[in-house]
């Protein structure tokens, strides 16, 4: 099964559309698979995005492959970026503004519904949700003409939802909007000063996107360090993470052979984060004595986790974007092309 980081994907009501992440992000999204999951559900909007004939096909074998369509491809990079894209400076991908992506999203959310109404049902958030979440975080910005046009284009689509609130909420931060841009905590990397006596073991690991919040943690191979450190009082673990874009409750767990030895919480510092954790005598005597892993996030055995090769590829993916013109990236990405001067 394809891992969802390689594959952008859009959950409707009763399907799920799906693209190749290579050409959704080259900006050419030749095509998009449709996913029969319940042809009850997805039959009166899957009728009015490909007509009759074609919606029956597609219900009688479960799936069909069309041409795909610019509101839908939109969607689903704005969604796979959301979740998956790799911020590093260390690597040269900026990070993203969450709320210029939510606010991107509604609007691409508002779309996909005017051509296929219902075909949402049920989906993750709504247009109105999405302008929610995003509306504390866009009255600054680099992109100021460019929010005040989705702002208004927002307000006309809930205004014609008799959506009075939002449709006089949207037009009023169109108004207000102005140049600015967000600040980010971020470091590349820690200053873990000299040797310290003490240390019995050490080494570095990368962090598995899919065991961490998006948005939280630079995208770099080997950013995280540790080391074991025994001393008269107790053993004890250290843990550092380099490259911080975001606070989140983040646990290390140091491994080996899938079992858990030791759980340290980590906290924010300025720009990554750090902790440690006394080992009892037993969990000291392993770490020290066999291979150990170090895992960041979750260490959940149904988590499908995400390889080097995996990380490699989508980076290389991503900063081939910079050389796409200005229409063909998103707002977030825009905006982060304008501060990025300034800001690394």
């Amino acid at each position: 099964m394809t891992h969802p980081l390689h594959t952008p994907v859009v959950a409707t009501d009763g399907a799920l559309v799906r693209f190749a992440l290579a050409d959704l992000l080259a900006g050419t999204p030749g095509s998009m698979r449709i996913e029969i999951s319940d042809a009850a559900a997805a039959e009166p909007w899957l009728t009015r995005l490909v007509g009759e004939e074609h919606a029956v096909e597609a219900i009688t074998v479960g799936q069909i492959e069309i041409p795909g369509r610019p509101e839908l491809a939109t969607l689903a990079l704005l969604l796979w970026a959301r979740r998956w894209w790799p911020a590093s400076p260390v690597l040269g991908v900026p990070p993203l503004d969450p709320a210029l992506l939510d606010l991107e999203a509604a609007v691409a959310t508002a779309a996909v519904e005017s051509i296929a109404e219902g075909m949402l049902d049920g989906f993750e958030a709504t247009p109105a949700e999405l302008f929610d979440a995003a509306a504390d975080g866009v009255a600054a910005t680099a992109v100021a003409d460019e929010v005040r046009d989705l702002c208004l284009r927002l307000s006309a689509w809930f205004d014609d939802r008799d959506d009075v609130v939002r449709a006089e909420t949207t037009a009023a931060l169109a108004a207000a909007v102005e140049p600015g841009q967000r600040a980010y905590a971020l470091a590349a990397g820690t200053d873990s000063g000299p040797a310290e006596d003490g240390v019995v073991a050490d080494g570095r690991a990368s962090v598995d996107w899919a065991r961490v919040p998006p948005g939280v943690l630079d995208a770099a191979e080997d950013t995280v360090t540790w080391r074991i450190v025994a001393a008269p009082a107790a053993t004890r673990l250290e843990v550092e993470v380099a490259g911080a874009f975001a606070d989140a409750t983040l646990t290390a767990s140091a491994t080996h052979d899938g079992e858990v030895l030791a759980e340290v919480p980590l906290l924010l510092g300025p720009g990554w984060f750090a902790g440690a954790a006394d080992l009892d005598d037993a969990a000291a005597r392993r770490a020290t004595s066999v291979p150990i892993g170090l895992i960041v996030g979750v260490t959940a055995e149904d988590v499908t986790g995400t390889t080097p090769a995996d990380r490699a590829e989508v980076v290389s993916l991503v900063r081939a974007r910079g050389a796409l013109p200005p229409a063909g990236r998103t707002l977030a990405e825009r905006a982060a092309a304008a501060a990025g001067d300034e800001e690394f």
